[in-house]
């Protein structure tokens, strides 16, 4: 019982964005507030992207970040942690694997982060998860919104752009409004984002998701200020011949939640995973050496990760 909603602590968690939106219906102008701000194009330097069922955390005396964020989010829902003391945050790309060991974890991150500084209260924001036909994006919220509600430590929930509140109708069909969203990490600002360059190992950690993993992944050590992938490994992927043969469309029809929404490059990028994962069958062997993660630093000349050689 330790969520707060518009100020006030809750007994009993919301059953979906609609009740949400009733009971407290001021979301609706922080949401507007969000929507209001143009989209950003991100560019590599300076930025730490989030994938899906990934999470970072940083504060924002980190050398290395200015931007942390994510994109290409349909029914999948962007979670933004921060402390308003310290200004730590954490944000993660949410699906509904693996929800409630992640938002232990972001929580955790960031109240580590925010050792020593002035007394805060922990803001949640949630944005994304559209009103889609099959309702995947509520399922999404309603399994953030209780494993929140389950921890122990009082959040505050200051946004929740979801739901009908980030769905715009064209033509007939319902599409997102927000596919993505960047924090600042020194000033905190959020806004919506989109990010043309999403590496380093783009392909890999892709491959991680099209495989079928049930975790969120922690990518960034903010004690060594890295970048850290892996390891991790995956069974070999019968058929990539198959798939790799078939048409854009059967790809965004198949392996896409939400068919009608999708970016332009959906069906590029999954062919580049495909095959990928079909040059790499054992990334324990052929990418994890040693079982080491694959660590990246951040260059100072240049400003983009940096693979480190051991």
């Amino acid at each position: 019982m330790v969520l707060v909603l518009n100020g006030v602590l809750q007994d009993d968690c919301p059953m979906d964005t609609a009740s949400l939106f009733m009971q407290h219906p001021i979301y609706r102008d922080y949401a507007q507030q969000l929507l209001n701000i143009p989209t950003k194009s991100v560019g590599p330097v300076g930025l730490l992207y989030v994938g899906q069922r990934e999470m970072a955390a940083a504060a924002p005396h980190d050398k290395n970040i200015n931007i942390i964020g994510t994109d290409d989010a349909t029914t999948c829902i962007i979670v933004v942690v921060r402390h308003s003391g310290s200004g730590a945050v954490a944000l993660a790309h949410f699906d509904g694997t693996g929800v409630d060991e992640a938002v232990c974890t972001m929580v955790a991150r960031v109240q580590e982060l925010a050792l020593g500084y002035p007394e805060g209260r922990i803001e949640l924001q949630l944005i994304g998860g559209y009103r889609d036909p099959q309702s995947y994006g509520e399922e999404v919220f309603y399994n953030i919104m209780q494993s929140f509600h389950k921890h122990h430590l009082e959040i505050d929930l200051t946004q929740a752009c979801v739901g009908e509140l980030n769905t715009v109708l064209r033509g007939d069909v319902n599409c997102p409004i927000v596919y993505g969203v960047g924090v600042n990490i020194k000033t905190g600002e959020i806004f919506p984002a989109a990010f043309p360059e999403r590496g380093p190992d783009r392909e890999l950690r892709d491959a991680r998701i099209f495989m079928g993993a049930q975790n969120v992944l922690d990518i960034y050590d903010a004690a060594l200020g890295m970048l850290r992938i892996g390891p991790f490994n995956y069974d070999p992927l019968r058929g990539a011949d198959l798939w790799l043969a078939q048409s854009d469309e059967f790809l965004l029809q198949h392996l896409s939640s939400s068919p009608d929404v999708e970016p332009p490059h959906f069906a590029m990028h999954m062919r580049a995973t495909i095959r990928f994962i079909q040059e790499n069958q054992f990334p324990a062997i052929t990418v994890f050496r040693d079982n080491r993660p694959r660590y990246y630093r951040r260059d100072e000349a240049t400003g983009f990760w940096s693979l480190v050689r051991y």
